[in-house]
């Protein structure tokens, strides 16, 4: 599913080797399985990609015509193409020269009123509204819903001259200066070819980003109050990739050629796949390489497969990565019992019961299946008789709610971990989800009273003071293909987010495969996921890219990573592998200091330093650049924001990590190091500790070097520091994180 939701699903192309036996042709196109070609950067001189590619395909194919197998030619921004290949043609087509990789399509997932203010980023913050309105942002998402009025056009000038897109949204849709353009990506999936979002995923993640200031938005009144993006006056070009079936790789790769040459200026897309891809064959990060060298930012999220490590995607340097905390906003459902005792569950139940008392009946008492299948409220366990018009107790997952819709209980009351109490989730009837300790409390006076009875209220909204707090199903690093980098970059909200949806979307999918369908439909819902947290840091950067248009990616991202809020390491144990360099911070972003440029030259001597060879980086490139005989240099000597290093276990090593930054605060300023760290068992010194600049746009080189005594998986895994350099009234914070693991990657 887009969002988090507790039976999201993920499908996958499955490979299959041709045997190499000869088999007839009708055998040979059924074998044949959608890739990806890809071909690096344009040729300088003109050419026709689809011509290329076609006669590349007739030299490889075996059988069936080139046209039959073309899927797709990439060719406005960079050069590739899609074909559909049987195994021992995709081995022919990778060793051809001018191929840098041959990789298979695959389905990738897609991965809020009051969020910002929570950030700090009010109406009322200092805007440049006629830069801000010149700031493109292109969502790779799953469409739009152009009616919204977070996407109404009232108030705003004429589209930026800059703009080369179309709107080919389809049938009856229409752009208007708001949704500047909008294009469509459907190898397959779905027979419509409109934009129109039919999910709400899309128009969820745009409106955060980018939506109008709207009044008086709500879920059935939960949450009511003004909702509004970032960037309320930025644009939005639109391009659709993601259908009821998923996201095509071939397709996402297809948005980022057409978004790179339609001339937008960030992009956010908030999908990815299950696990993080080598950086050749990532489709999201190769289309953001390029999007880096015309100087456009790729704003990603980090997953939804936390809490476990080495789950972030979407690692390639170049883009930013973002993890999803909460805000101090939380919506809670109340539970009143027959004694006076009262729980809190973690739902947002949008169904009002009148605050009229209820029969309560436990799932064991209901039902003639076995003790455990009974408790647990399994499916076809309860008995109608005696369930009906009742709140149910289940000591069971939340999505048990079906059964007690099925014999029609007024309402359900489930058991969840303590894990998820941070993020609660919306049913399509009433329902709460108690952590142990309050289903204790009820169980225990269900099981204790002849006559059990129970309110179930509508959900209200609570402040929060605990947050931010990283959300459970955020995804955590290390990151394996390129370890010495931090990944996440940067944590935002993601839990609990309102922002706009499509009337054609469900409000809840939890439970649809078993039946419960939920056939509400509404202009603006309340979505939880990795999806929600990346718009707020695109929003972000076109706020900063607002107040300096000629920023490079590496500047913008350098800006927003710097200046992030420090979280509380009490209220979230897993550290840097959760929330990177810690939780956005908008106002700041826009004054930083300093910043950590990188170049795409940069990044070629990064992917130099991983092993790639001069062929290689060239292709990708497209240019003469070269890789040394005799490397001597790391991946994480990369002028980078953050700094890590993956180091052996148990034996003292010494990392060394070279920076420079450079002055975009005051001309003539004196920056100071200063090193916290966090743990006794490194050691951390900066040469030179004190940076002069005299002017603006200056630059000045740096070395780090962390000593360790030694990590050990069993009793300290990582050692943690922040450097900060300040003059004064600017604090540029990196974190510095060193770890081991249990097994090497």
């Amino acid at each position: 599913m887009a969002w988090f939701n507790f039976l999201g699903v993920f499908s996958i192309c499955l490979l299959f080797s041709v045997t190499s036996f000869k088999v007839d042709a009708s055998n040979i196109d059924q074998e044949r399985k959608p890739y990806i070609v890809y071909m690096g950067a344009l040729p300088q001189q003109q050419f026709s990609p689809s011509s290329q590619h076609l006669s590349i395909l007739e030299d490889v194919l075996e059988s069936s015509s080139s046209e039959e197998s073309l899927v797709r030619s990439y060719g406005r921004s960079f050069n590739g193409f899609a074909a559909k290949l049987t195994d021992k043609e995709r081995e022919k087509l990778a060793s051809k020269e001018g191929v840098v990789s041959v990789f298979p399509s695959r389905m990738l997932q897609l991965h809020t009123t009051r969020s910002w203010d929570f950030l700090g980023l009010p109406l009322t913050a200092k805007r440049l509204p006629t830069i801000e309105s010149d700031v493109i942002i292109g969502v790779i998402d799953s469409g739009i819903w152009p009616e919204s009025k977070s996407f109404s056009d009232e108030g705003l000038g004429p589209v930026p001259k800059k703009w080369k897109g179309a709107c080919k949204g389809g049938q009856n849709f229409t752009c208007n200066k708001k949704i500047i353009g909008a294009r469509v990506y459907n190898t397959g999936l779905d027979p419509s070819d409109s934009a129109r979002d039919s999910k709400g995923h899309g128009s969820h993640t745009a409106s955060i980003a980018a939506g109008n200031v709207v009044k008086d938005v709500s879920l059935y009144g939960l949450g009511k109050g003004e909702g509004r993006g970032g960037v309320p006056s930025a644009r939005i070009a639109v391009y659709k990739v993601c259908f009821a079936s998923g996201c095509k790789s071939i397709d996402v790769l297809a948005a980022f050629d057409d978004a790179i040459s339609d001339g937008v200026d960030i992009i956010t897309a908030s999908l990815g796949e299950s696990v993080a891809l080598p950086l050749d064959s990532d489709p999201i990060g190769l289309g953001a390489f390029h999007a880096m060298e015309k100087g456009i930012l790729t704003s990603c999220s980090a997953g939804n497969g936390g809490p476990g490590q080495i789950s972030v995607i979407n690692i390639a340097p170049w883009m930013i990565n973002v993890a999803a905390t909460t805000t101090d906003r939380r919506f809670l459902t109340k539970v009143a019992l027959g004694n006076g005792a009262t729980a809190y569950g973690h739902t947002i139940n949008s169904f009002d019961l009148n605050g009229t008392s209820h029969p309560i009946v436990y799932g064991k008492t209901a039902s003639t299946c076995d003790r455990h299948n009974a408790e647990i409220c399994r499916s076809t366990c309860l008995n109608e008789d005696l369930s009906k018009g009742k709140i149910v107790l289940c000591k069971g997952a939340p999505a048990i709610y079906v059964e007690g819709v099925r014999v029609g209980a007024l309402a359900t009351i489930a058991l969840i971990g303590e894990a998820f109490e941070n993020v609660s989730s919306i049913f399509p009837a009433p329902v709460t989800n108690l952590i142990p300790p309050d289903f204790a409390k009820v169980e225990s006076y269900v099981n204790s009273t002849r006559n059990p009875k129970g309110k179930l209220f509508k959900s209200e909204s609570f402040k929060d003071t605990s947050a931010p707090i990283t959300a459970f199903f955020s995804s955590r690093g290390p990151n394996y293909i390129v370890p010495d980098f931090l990944k996440p970059d940067i944590t935002a909200p993601g839990v609990e987010i309102l922002a706009a949806f499509s009337p054609l979307g469900k409000v809840s999918d939890i439970g649809g495969s078993l039946g419960g369908e939920d056939d509400r439909r509404v202009s603006y819902s309340i979505l939880s996921g990795t999806s929600m947290s990346c718009p707020h840091v695109t929003g972000v950067a076109a706020y900063v890219k607002s107040f300096h248009p000629t920023w490079s990616p590496a500047a913008i991202k350098s800006a927003i990573m710097t200046t992030a809020r420090a979280m509380d390491l009490s209220n979230n144990p897993d550290g840097e592998l959760a929330f990177g360099s810690g939780l956005v911070d908008p106002v700041k972003a826009r004054n930083p200091g300093l910043v950590y440029e990188a170049s795409k030259e940069d990044y070629i001597q990064m992917m130099c330093n991983m092993g790639l060879d001069t062929n290689t980086v060239r292709m990708i490139s497209g240019d003469q650049s070269s890789c040394p005989k005799n490397r001597t240099g790391l991946p994480r000597d990369l002028n980078y924001p953050s700094m890590a290093a993956k180091v052996s276990r148990i034996k003292p090593f010494q990392v060394k990590f070279p920076r420079k930054v450079t002055n975009v605060g005051f001309a003539n300023s004196t920056y100071k190091a200063q090193i916290k760290i966090r743990s006794h068992l490194i050691k951390v010194k900066v040469n030179p500790s004190t940076l002069s600049f005299k002017s603006l746009n200056e630059t000045k080189s740096f070395l780090v070097t962390v000593n360790g005594k030694g990590l050990d998986v069993k009793k300290q895994e990582s050692a943690a520091a922040d450097l900060v350099w300040s003059d004064g009234d600017h604090h540029v914070r990196s974190p510095i994180f060193v770890y081991v693991v249990k097994r090497e990657f």
